[in-house]
């Protein structure tokens, strides 16, 4: 008979799962959003004064501008001021993904609508008020880089740092360690010499290193050995190979990278300690990655993209008398759009629909659980917000002495896993 007991990270804790960022890019739009009203104003009224139809008709554009830029605003808003509302499950932190699918769409339809503007205009072309149309195209670019500025400041997707809120009860803080192993080196002191041991594995699956440093003398690969010793007390050897300036390990390092290491050398042992450290590669920037405030800088890179295709459409149309110039921008400006809008909206979908983003942390969380002795019968490892990550684990145990605490306590080395469910199973021999 199986006996199963589960539980969550801590009790009773809050789930507030919104980006590092999370306030800071909620001030950037709702500046952008001020900007482009300001100059929304300023384009209907004075061209409802001097009779300028091409200035109405840019000011009602810079309008949907700011409705798109709403979106964002918006979702950062109601996302911060529910963050504690218990009817959101898992909290708020998805809704700016919800905010920039919604955005992608508005992008879609503006890419099909100039699309659509652009070829009608090579069937039928219409006479081009050059003194009018450029300056509005520079002063239309000028107001979309002050936006892309106001948005920018050094960050425009990504969350790093600690994030926003709690700790959840569970006792670690939710930041990001921004140190990779090939950057852990630890050093042994030989009586032949001062010896750097790591771990690389930038773009290669991950080996040893042990190199001496300056003015050391070389190590003999056959009397130097590394032994891994992990938490659950599980042993491996890796036998060294000579490379010229450094010995490599035969053996490339299951993951996780987390264990105490061994290093025997022919004048004795050395023991260094290795943690594991967060992987800055395209998993772990779709894991932290921030689609709300993304959205907004593609709203406004979209429409710095066509004002600059429009200016030089209008020049060379001017210049050369080459009307076909403008709806050509016009149609290699919708697809530039279109491509962007097709990449927000399949990450954005991905998350909705809680596809998981880093499937390196989904195996390491297998290993780490089953280097005990113990094994995962089900496991499922989400996004709850940006660089907040949750997960659902099953374990089928012999030992009756560990529950899901001891569990918990085994994945706390995984920063990013703000949200852990674990289901303890016995197994029918411990039963």
């Amino acid at each position: 008979m199986s006996d199963s007991k589960s539980a969550a990270f801590g009790a009773g804790h809050d789930h507030i799962f919104l980006g590092a960022g999370h306030e800071k890019n909620e001030r950037k739009t709702w500046a952008v959003i001020a900007l482009c009203s300001a100059m929304m104003l300023i384009e209907i009224v004075g061209g409802s004064m001097f009779g300028s139809l091409a200035l109405v008709a840019d000011g009602l554009h810079m309008s949907t501008h700011a409705g798109a830029m709403l979106i964002a605003a918006l979702a950062y808003t109601y996302a911060r001021r529910h963050a504690t509302d218990s009817r959101f499950v898992f909290g708020t932190g998805k809704l700016g993904d919800l905010a920039g699918f919604t955005s992608a769409i508005v992008l879609a339809m503006i890419a099909l609508l100039i699309g659509y503007e652009a070829v009608s205009r090579f069937l039928s072309p219409v006479p081009i008020h050059f003194g009018e149309a450029i300056p509005i195209a520079v002063v239309g670019l000028l107001v979309n880089l002050a936006s892309v500025w106001l948005l920018s400041g050094g960050d425009h997707g990504h969350s790093h740092g600690h994030s926003y809120g709690h700790s959840h009860g569970h006792g670690h803080s939710h930041g990001h360690d921004d140190h990779a192993h090939e950057d852990e080196v630890h050093k042994i002191f030989a009586p032949s010499g001062v010896f750097a041991v790591s771990i690389f594995e930038d773009g290669v699956p991950p080996v040893f290193r042990i190199a001496p440093t300056t003015g050391g003398s070389r190590l003999d690969a056959s009397g130097t050995s590394v032994t891994t010793v992990r938490p659950g007390g599980t042993r491996q050897v890796f036998a060294l190979a000579d490379r010229g300036d450094y010995l490599e390990s035969k053996e490339y390092i299951p993951e996780p990278h987390a264990f105490k290491a061994i290093v025997r050398v022919p004048e004795g042992e050395h023991e260094v300690e290795f943690e594991e450290h967060e992987h800055h590669d395209d998993a772990h920037e779709a894991a932290t990655r921030d689609h709300n405030i993304r959205s907004a800088y593609i709203h406004v890179m979209a429409d710095a993209a066509v004002s600059v295709l429009a200016i030089i459409g209008l020049v060379l149309a001017r210049a050369f008398g080459w009307l076909w110039m403008d709806p050509l921008a016009g149609v290699i400006g919708a697809l530039v759009i279109a491509n962007w809008s097709y990449g927000l909206m399949r990450d954005t979908g991905a998350i909705l629909l809680d596809m998981n983003p880093d499937r390196r942390m989904a195996e390491n969380v297998r290993a780490a659980i089953e280097d005990h002795g113990d094994k995962v019968i089900d496991l499922h490892v989400w996004r709850v917000g940006p660089g907040h990550m949750s997960a659902v684990v099953s374990v089928s145990s012999s030992e009756p002495a560990r529950d899901s605490r001891f569990y918990h306590g085994v994945l706390e080395r995984f920063k990013r896993l703000s949200h852990v469910t674990v289901e303890v199973q016995l197994s029918q021999a411990a039963a």
